[in-house]
């Protein structure tokens, strides 16, 4: 089973003074199931992560840089990028319904429907996708 992770693990995983980063590493190395997966809204939010000043300071990255950055995790042998599966828009249809899905929920649901549909195991820091029923999840937690 592949693992789908959350940009709050890629995050940490590219940032080495990141605050997780030695936990997001261990799983790396020894939690991980093959392959390493990213789609496009993970892909898009690290890009945009890896940009930011507000979240990097002054280690954040220009443009360039982070495509550089983005490109060296998708030439890993282990690291692939996964199209959009079918069946997604019904799990994602079914979830909104009986959540109402509100705000920044809509983006994590779309990760959660996007993990089911593609049979992979989404892995995040954030203990809300613990939500979705019948979601494979593994949640990171700092010790």
């Amino acid at each position: 089973m592949a693992d789908l992770l959350d940009v709050s693990v890629w995050l940490p995983l590219s940032a080495p003074d990141h605050v997780h980063h030695l936990r997001a590493r261990r799983y790396w190395e020894e939690e991980a199931d093959e392959p390493l997966a990213f789609c496009r809204v993970t892909a898009l939010a690290l890009l945009r992560f890896l940009t930011s000043p507000r979240i990097l300071g002054d280690a954040a990255l220009d443009g360039a840089q982070a495509w550089r950055a983005l490109a060296t995790w998708l030439a890993v042998p282990r690291v692939t990028f996964l199209g959009e599966p079918a069946g997604l828009d019904e799990l994602l249809a079914g979830w909104s319904g009986a959540m109402d899905l509100r705000g920044g929920q809509w983006t994590d649901a779309y990760l959660a429907a996007f993990a089911a549909a593609s049979g992979c195991r989404l892995v995040a820091f954030d203990s809300d996708f613990r939500r979705y029923p019948g979601l494979e999840f593994l949640q990171l937690t700092v010790e």
